[in-house]
């Protein structure tokens, strides 16, 4: 019998696979966008597994699996993604995944790392209100949700979908010894702990012109100011992430208040699909 459900189980993962792929293809601009962006970084695998760098291997093959995520959300969630959130997803995913982290956008232009934080939160600002619509549209839960409240709770949701990525980034820099939360040279700051009387005072310390560390292996690295390792960068993506997220929920409160009146935020909030149970099914 266990063989049986592992032959039965293969099939079945392979025509769910198929069933995305054909999702996929319904919606002909996103499909070439998809097939483009597929295959530049295919391109790119082939020359890292060339130049034997592997962790940017990784990274292709996950920024593959992550493509078929608007697709698995369509299905999963029965939802609609208007064209143009969908693209945008997915060129999101490649900006971040390819140009930022192989083609070393992040190091190379400062403000690449901003840019796609503040569309982090404009995107799931949009997909906030779909989240809110898949309550205040189901006659089950009998929610009355106004526009203000819906804006609001979209909001909510972009800024927890910001810090939750904060927080990755974090561990994976204490786990696994990456840098995803950028250092920053600064010229200033103010700490207690320089504070002699230990009375709770910021010592303010200003131009501050070279920092020398010193390893215990005898390593050292002059630095022109002062190493901020990561508080500034997070700050700062928090903050456009805020900006992101109000933007989109200002639009996207006038297009609740206006249904249908208002056409960024139709390009961008998702539909529900799924259809009302029947007045012939029994109601719980």
């Amino acid at each position: 019998m266990a063989k049986s459900k592992g032959r039965s189980s293969a099939p079945a993962k392979r025509a769910g696979w198929k069933e995305l792929k054909e999702q996929i293809r319904q919606n002909k601009p996103a499909f070439v966008v998809w097939s483009v962006l597929r295959v530049i970084v295919i391109l790119v695998a082939v020359w890292c597994v060339l130049r034997r760098q592997w962790e940017s291997f990784l990274s292709c093959l996950l920024t593959l699996l992550l493509f078929m995520a608007p697709s698995f959300v369509e299905k999963k969630l029965q939802i609609k993604l208007p064209t143009a959130l969908e693209i945008s997803v997915l060129v999101f995913i490649f900006c971040a995944q390819i140009l930022g982290e192989i083609a070393c956008f992040y190091i190379q232009y400062p403000f690449w790392d901003k840019m796609l934080h503040t569309a982090n939160g404009f995107l799931f600002a949009a997909f906030g209100f779909c989240l809110v619509d898949l309550l205040n549209e189901n006659k089950r839960f009998r929610f009355a949700l106004s526009p203000m409240f819906q804006a609001v709770m979209a909001f909510c949701f972009s800024m927890t979908i910001g810090v939750a990525w904060e927080f990755f980034e974090f561990g994976a820099d204490h786990l696994l010894g990456l840098d995803m939360q950028k250092d920053r040279v600064i010229t200033e700051f103010q700490s207690v702990t320089l504070d002699p009387t230990e009375s709770n005072i910021p010592i303010p310390v200003h131009e501050i012109e070279k920092t020398t560390i010193e390893t215990a292996d005898g390593s050292i690295y002059v630095i022109d100011g002062y190493l901020d390792v990561g508080l500034v960068d997070t700050t700062e993506d928090l903050f456009v992430n805020f900006i992101g997220a109000v933007v989109f929920c200002v639009v996207g409160w006038i297009y609740i208040s206006r249904r249908g009146k208002n056409r960024l935020a139709a390009a961008f909030i998702p539909v529900v699909t799924k259809p009302e149970t029947s007045a012939g099914e029994h109601q719980p």
